[in-house]
């Protein structure tokens, strides 16, 4: 790999609580810096957030921003100044005012009428991070969201992907179905970079206490399933929780549901609901959000995780789970489950409610001797594919190849 490699990252928030997009680049960051890639955030955040100064690489928050779009007119005229320092940029996300800015930046930059033979404008690559996948144009509740996505694809969208020097995916599954929702997709190349988290910390007393004291009701000798995620009808907690019910007994496991959104009108109905079930009000916890050491608490002590999705891009959550050794019950909306289902590292079904009932009486139904045997294989999956050593080297050898080559 080439040595001093500077990359821009462009994304909306590098507020933790939002998951997914901004949770990966804080995973890779650090070991492709080891690997001699140095990397920069811009990002639209308040320079103000609290969550700001806490992470060992530079943050550029150029906002706040402003509207549904999220526009802030502080963003191209810093791209304008510092875009040249970099080597490749890469776009986090779509659909947002920072996506459309930054390729109007390079459409600017590449058809200047000042622009010098030896000025060095970098490579331009988007992570679309599960954004162009085809149920966000199919699910029933989003078709006013569908029908301004197709138009703002064709005026603006469009542009930003196959323009660009190309895609950047994840996973195989995220690869092919981005193929399938709007036309004329024709970017110039789709690659699979992979995706990894830091190898989670040892577990010890400290996060057993830290779990368990946010968890009130559930003490350490009673079984539990986890799904920790953010609460919202994507994820399935509606069909996760209507089919524990019909399992939920004196010997069943409890279940503990854990993630931001429990202020939601969605999240607040489910907590009703559980509260007005006699079967479930002592049966079900939820805790809102773990971080840290409550966190690692959760998923080192539960008995397997659950996540019956109707859409995950990768699921840094499944991944963080198969690294505490823990089985992992998911839908098959979930882009990474062939290789988890190929290895016997949890257990796969369609993201319904007959489909989120298996998952948990199958689980049920398993001997230890299975139960441990599963656990062993999430945990060799991961650390043969989903580490950041091994995401981070396929990215940066990626990259780096498709620099030269098109530099040749």
């Amino acid at each position: 790999m080439e040595k001093n490699l500077k990359i821009l990252r462009v994304i909306d928030s590098m507020d933790p609580t939002r998951g997914g997009p901004c949770q990966g680049i804080r995973n890779s960051i650090p070991t492709q810096k080891l690997m001699g890639a140095n990397n920069e955030v811009v990002s639209l955040d308040s320079p103000e957030a609290g969550f700001l100064g806490d992470d060992s690489f530079i943050i550029h928050a150029l906002g706040p921003a402003k509207g549904p779009w999220g526009y802030a007119s502080t963003l191209t005229p810093w791209l304008l100044k510092n875009i040249k320092r970099f080597d490749v940029v890469i776009i986090h996300g779509l659909w947002q005012y920072y996506s459309y800015a930054t390729q109007k930046t390079f459409r600017y930059l590449h058809n200047s009428k000042t622009r010098q033979a030896s000025d060095n404008i970098p490579k331009l690559f988007v992570m679309p991070h599960g954004m162009l996948d085809p149920y966000f144009q199919k699910a029933p509740d989003r078709r006013l969201k569908a029908i301004r996505n197709w138009w703002y694809w064709k005026l603006a969208e469009a542009r930003v992907i196959n323009q660009s020097d190309g895609l950047l995916f994840t996973c195989e599954a995220e690869l092919l179905l981005a193929r399938e929702t709007f036309r004329p997709y024709r970017p110039k190349k789709e690659l699979h970079v992979g995706y990894g988290i830091s190898s989670p910390p040892k577990v010890n007393k400290q996060m057993r206490e830290a779990f368990f004291n946010t968890c009130s009701g559930l003490s350490e000798n009673i079984p539990y399933l986890l799904f920790l995620s953010r609460i919202h009808p994507k994820k399935g907690v509606d069909l996760l929780i209507e089919a524990y019910a019909r399992v939920c007994d004196g010997n069943s496991p409890k279940l503990v549901i854990a993630g931001p959104g429990m202020e939601t009108s969605y999240g607040r109905k489910l907590q009703q609901g559980v509260a007005s079930d006699p079967k479930l009000h002592d049966a079900v916890f939820f805790t809102g959000m773990l971080s840290g050491d409550a966190k690692w608490g959760a998923f080192y002590h539960c008995d397997a995780f659950v996540l019956p999705s109707h859409q995950e891009n990768f699921g840094i959550a499944i991944v963080e789970a198969l690294a505490c050794a823990k089985a992992v019950l998911i839908s098959n909306q979930v882009n990474i489950w062939k290789e988890i289902e190929k290895v016997n590292a949890g257990l796969i079904a369609p993201d319904t409610k007959a489909g989120a009932y298996s998952l948990i009486q199958q689980w049920l139904n398993l001997n230890p001797e299975d139960k441990q045997a599963m656990g062993k294989n999430a945990r060799n999956l991961f650390e043969h594919k989903f580490t950041t050593n091994a995401a981070s080297s396929l990215f940066l050898k990626t990259i780096t190849n498709t620099l030269h080559n098109q530099a040749s």
